[in-house]
Order: structure tokens, then sequence, then C-alpha cells
């Protein structure tokens, strides 16, 4: 299949970093949300991206902000992806809405489309069953920021087939990302390891154990991590993380994976991290 034109599903922070990663390795997008203010929102934060980005690697040839963003099809019109090779779905991680959006994409979409779920937890045999295409569902976990990481950990679903793995593979090497192939379990490889982490690290600061900057400065000098987790958490989301390890806790059914109070309490108050300016720590925005 040659992919010339991908829908992205959500125009959140994963999906602007993923519409972007498409649009600068020159594929046409038509990226999708609810609601107009989000999508100017999007088209503002990816030119400033694109921007930062040319003056970080000092690029002599000039903005090309403008043309990369006419790549991209920014719209509320769910129709437009009957002209999508490709769909990456990065809608929140509540299983009643993405059920919703592929019910709804299933009918509109040609019957070759692929289908990738950008979930950090939700099983993709689970969003299989939501499609009459199960073996062209397959998840692709995106990490943040998109444009700059360079793996994808993409899961195999039970009923996902080879062709379908070939497509995705193809796809992430025009994006100049390395494809890391798993099996489907409740938060993959790497949300299994890092909610558990994140989620223990916040229970460390509601014991006060330590303060947010000292868990994180003994992650970052003694294992030499880029961040510490309850960074992680505020860049990820902390609402993304309690609704992963819910999702966990409900499949496993177990009690290792238990939210802890304190950040049930924080996103309660609408303390996200870096997506609204404050979390464990606090942001301009």
């Amino acid at each position: 299949m040659d992919i010339k034109t991908v829908g992205v599903v959500g125009a959140g922070v994963m999906g602007i970093g993923v519409s972007q990663s498409l649009a600068q390795n020159s594929h046409q997008v038509i990226l999708l949300d609810i609601s107009e203010k989000v999508l100017e929102h999007a088209r503002q934060e990816i030119k400033n991206n694109i921007r930062f980005q040319n003056f970080f690697t000092k690029n002599e040839k000039g903005d090309k902000s403008e043309k990369i963003i006419s790549r991209i099809t920014f719209s509320t019109n769910y129709h437009l992806l009957a002209d999508a090779e490709f769909i990456i779905e990065n809608a929140t991680e509540k299983w009643l809405i993405k059920k919703e959006i592929y019910e709804k994409i299933d009918t509109i979409c040609p019957k070759d489309t692929v289908f990738a779920a950008n979930t950090s937890a939700i099983p993709i045999t689970r969003i299989a069953s939501a499609t009459q295409r199960p073996a062209q569902i397959i998840g692709m976990h995106f990490m943040n920021p998109v444009p700059l990481k360079p793996v994808v950990e993409t899961i195999r679903g039970y009923h996902t087939s080879e062709a379908t793995i070939q497509i995705a593979k193809k796809l992430l090497a025009q994006m100049g990302k390395e494809c890391i192939l798993v099996n489907d379990s409740p938060g993959f490889v790497s949300n299994r390891v890092l909610m558990l982490t994140i989620n223990e690290a916040v229970f460390l600061l509601q014991d006060q154990v330590a303060t947010a900057e000292e868990i994180d400065r003994i992650f970052k000098t003694c294992f030499g991590h880029k961040m510490g987790p309850l960074e992680t958490a505020d860049l990820i989301g902390l609402d993304t993380i309690l609704f992963s390890i819910e999702i966990l806790y409900e499949s496993f059914n177990d009690s290792k994976y238990r939210p802890s109070p304190l950040l049930k309490k924080m996103v309660d108050a609408g303390l996200y991290g870096r997506k609204n300016g404050q979390g464990f720590y606090t942001y301009n925005t």
C-alpha cells in the first residue's frame, strides 16, 4: 500500500505531535477533533514547534512552518477520512469514547484502510472488536514529544495480520521511526512498567518520604534518566496517567495497580501537568 494521506483523530498533545511528524515527512494529514477552538490551538502549536526546531537546529533554509502546515487539513468533519489510507487515533484513554470513534470511522473509511490506536493501555484486541476489520487494527504507542522520539512501541492484536504489520512498519519508516513490535496486553511493555513507577513515586510523595524534586533527582542522578518519574507524569498529563493506571487495575484485578489517592485528588483538582501549567511542578503556559 502506498500511504499518501493519513487521518489523525484527536488534536491533543499526541495528535499534534503525530500530525507534525507526518507533515514534516511529506504526508498529507487530515487532523480531526470535535472543536474548532482545539484545532486552532493545534495549528498554532505545530507552527510554534516547527519554528522552535528550526531555531534549535539553526536551519539555514528559513522558516518552513507554512509549507508543513499546508499539508495538514484541520477539520471537525469525519467524512474527510474517506480519503485516508491510514488512520492514527489519539483520543483520550476512555474506552467508551474510543469505541464510538472506531464504530464511526469503520463505516466511513475504505475497506483497506488500516487503523492504528495510539493508546497507552487499552488492549488492541478490544479496540478491534469495535470494527468490522480486526485484521487491520494495530497499536502504535508514540512517545511524547513525537517528532523527537525515534522509536514507536507497536502492538500486534489477536487478529492483526502480517500485512497490517508491514504497512505500519512502512509508515513509521517514512516518519523516520523504528518499530519495536510487541504482543497485546494491557499497558503493553512500556506502561506496565512506567505507570507502576510513576504511581509508586506519587505514593512516596503522598507519604512524605521525599519531595518531588528529590524523587526525580534520585532517578536522574543515580540511574541516568533524563527525567524523573514525576516530571514524566507532568509531561504525559496526570489525567492520562490516572486513566492508564485505572485501566491496568481493571484489566489485571491486581492491587499493585491501585491508583494513588494523591494522583486522583490532583486530577480532580484539574492539575494535569504541562498541558495546563500545574502538576507536580509549575510551568509557564
